[in-house]
This record gives C-alpha cells, structure tokens and sequence, in this order.
C-alpha cells in the first residue's frame, strides 16, 4: 500500500511545481493545504491518515500533544534544520523520524533592508498615494549613509546585513552575547562593549539573533527606552526576541520612531492586531525566506529525505 503525505501550510500553492515529487508516485500519495490550521484539532483533523508530514518552518507547530494524536505518523520533514515548534524529543519517544532541508541566508538579508529602506523612505505611503491619485510627495525620507548600524546577531544572516550597511556608507556596530573583537573586525565592523550601548548608538537596530532561552525577551521596556527616538527597530529574526506589549508602547508613545517587522508572535497576525494599523510599522507576512532559491531548496530535499527514509536511511535528521 501507498503511503499518505500531506504538505502544510503552502500559502501560494508552490510546493508540488519546486521539486520532482514524481520520484514518489509509486510509493507515496501526497496532497497540499493552502490554508492554515488555526488549532491543534484542526491539524490532527486534517492528517491523522498521514504517514508523512512536511511543513515550512514555524508555520503549524508540532507539540508533543499534537504527535501523540498522529498514529500513523512516520516521518516529519521541516525546512530548515532548525524548527523551535517542533517537539523533537517527544517525537523520538515516538518513533517519528523528523528530517530537516538546506536553507539559504541571502533572503532574509535582502528582506532586511528592503524593510529597512521602505519604513525609511516611506515606500508604502508614497506607493499607495499615486496609486491613489494623492499628493505629488507628502513624506521627507531618511537617510542611511553616514547614520549608525547596530546589528544583533553576527551569524550568516547578520553579516550579510552588516556587509550592505557598509557598501552604504554607514558606520556598523554588532553585539551578540559571544561575539568576540576579532570576529567582529573581519567583518569589517566594530563590537559594542554592550547590547545597551549598542541600543544607545544606533541609528536603525536590526536583530538576527537564534531564539533561545537566553534571547527570549531580550529586548523589553528598559532596552527599546535605550534606543534614541529617531531610530528604527527592524526585526526579521522571531518575534519573541522582542516583548510586543513593550514595543507596542514604545512605537505608540514615540520611544522610537518606528519599526519593521516579518515575524509575530502570533501568525497570520491577527485582523484586529495594531501591527496592521499603526502609521509607524512597515510589517509583512513572514516573507523572509520565502523566495524562488529558497523553495526549490526546501521542496527538493524534502524530496529527498523522504526517498531516503523511504530507503532505510533517514538523512538530515533532527535530534533532541
């Protein structure tokens, strides 16, 4: 008998054209679902026949609660080989393989200073006035050549990002809890002693840090008052990483003068949430790696990973 696979969450119907799933059709029957399922019922509802799972991502969670109502369940592939909503030790008690895909780090970094450059130059309000037929110009943008960078979080996406504020003329400061002098000088950057610091001397703030228990809530009300008043917070990264009843205040009460935003803590963001509204937010679906590279990177090695679980030989695999 054929296996069942559903594919979660793909929004713009893009999983089955990205890879050649026509290496499984013998051995596998899979289906997609465009919407997201908004309870745990939801998605149990949805696959309890599944013998195979993939998601994209953070997107659906998979919690010990929701594995233990998958029976048949075999094989969960995520993208990426790192998921915090997936509950990997629960899943090995279990018997559930959980595989993970190659990921890119040049689209979140472009997607960062698309953000940074919209919210600064006011791209969606002057977009939607000609649209509109409004005013000829009704904003005066801001700059980011000779203005300070502080960046949190020197990994790949993090240098990338550092890189351009460079190639812009901007002066680039980065902070992370193990970033040492040296590592920061090959990048061309300079080390704040401290995150404070950093928070104090920049310009636009922008966070590529790992969520961890160490990062959850690192920047709260006492760390976004530190940041000057004309400055910008843009967050790419994940939403936990900033408190949001905090932030709400700061860009409500002029703190800061703004932010940009990909990651919530609740997605799809809600209707009625500020984040929509607000005039000082430039906020986008969680679009940071969602490009063509990227997908065709994560699909075909979903592919893959289910050929080689299918094999015996379960590859990239996600342990506790």
């Amino acid at each position: 008998m054929k296996l069942t696979c559903a594919i979660l969450d793909d929004y713009q119907g893009a999983a089955l054209r990205m890879a050649d799933w026509g290496k499984l059709a013998d051995r596998v029957d899979v289906r997609t679902y465009r919407g997201h399922f908004g309870s745990e019922d939801e998605v149990a509802a949805a696959v309890s026949d599944c013998d195979i799972v993939v998601i994209m991502r953070e997107r659906t969670p998979f919690r010990g609660t929701l594995l233990r109502r998958l029976p048949k369940l075999k094989l969960l592939v995520t993208s990426g080989m790192r998921n915090a909503s997936v509950d990997v030790a629960a899943a090995a008690e279990l018997g559930i393989a959980v595989c993970g895909t190659g990921s890119r780090s040049e689209p979140p970094a472009e997607l960062t200073w698309a953000l940074i450059l919209g919210l600064l130059r006011h791209v969606p309000q002057e977009h939607a006035s000609l649209r509109g037929n409004g005013p000829w110009q009704s904003t005066v943008g801001g700059d980011v050549h000779g203005k300070t960078l502080g960046v949190l979080g020197l990994g790949k996406i993090g240098t990338k990002v550092a890189a351009v504020g460079r190639a812009f003329g901007m002066d680039v400061v980065a902070w992370s809890r193990n970033l040492t002098k040296e590592r920061a000088e090959a990048e061309g950057v300079r080390l704040a002693s401290s995150m404070e610091e950093l928070l104090e001397a920049s310009d636009v703030v922008t966070i590529h840090l790992v969520l961890s228990d160490r990062t959850r809530g690192l920047l709260g009300e006492a760390e976004l008052r530190r940041m000057r008043p004309g400055a910008i917070l843009v967050n790419t990264s994940r939403a936990a990483i900033v408190d949001e009843p905090a932030l709400l205040r700061a860009l409500t009460d002029g703190w800061i003068a703004g932010a940009a935003l990909d990651v919530f803590e609740q997605e799809p963001l809600p209707g009625d949430h500020p984040f929509r509204t607000l005039p000082n937010v430039l906020a986008l679906p969680h679009l940071g790696y969602v490009t063509e590279a990227n997908y065709r990177t994560y699909f075909r090695e979903a592919v893959e990973d289910i050929e080689a679980f299918l094999a015996g030989a379960p590859i990239r695999t996600l342990t506790p």
